[in-house]
């Protein structure tokens, strides 16, 4: 028996809404990035974008637990001599809660140009307002389960 590998053309590629509204942040990372991978579809394979578009609202809305917003940092450095900046959690809440998101996303991709494709399908708003209305042909809110 061949093993199937779906061609480009024949990949359907939905939208989903999700509200950020109390969700915890690994925990809807998590869900986000099984949809954008095509993990949640029975034609995923490793090597191809079988995944979906997601669209995230409510960003700021975020939960956290544990003490994260007090002691988790985010780093960067630009190459340069004194080029190391961080930023606290708290502080990456109040001004880019998007970038929140997007950053623990794009930690469960692959970390290969795969993975920077994948990302480009994630939409994360602010607020509950998004551009997005006429690609929606349905609505999938995230609701978190409870133990397991």
């Amino acid at each position: 028996m061949k093993t199937y590998f779906p061609k480009t053309d024949e990949i359907v590629k939905d939208w989903y809404l999700i509200s950020a509204e109390g969700a915890t942040l690994g925990r809807l990372a998590a869900q986000i990035a099984m949809m954008l991978r095509g993990k949640t579809k029975p034609t995923f394979t490793p090597h191809t974008d079988v995944g979906d578009f997601v669209v995230v609202i409510n960003a700021e809305k975020i939960r956290l637990t544990g003490r994260k917003i007090d002691l988790k940092t985010y780093a960067r450095h630009s190459g340069y001599h004194g080029g190391f900046k961080a930023v606290n959690m708290k502080t990456m809440l109040e001004k880019k809660p998007e970038e929140v998101i997007r950053l623990a996303v794009r930690g469960m991709l692959p970390k290969n140009a795969l993975g920077r494709k994948i990302i480009k399908k994630l939409k994360i708003y602010k607020g509950a307002e998004h551009p997005h209305k006429a690609q929606m042909p349905k609505e999938f809110v995230y609701k978190e389960v409870r133990g397991a």
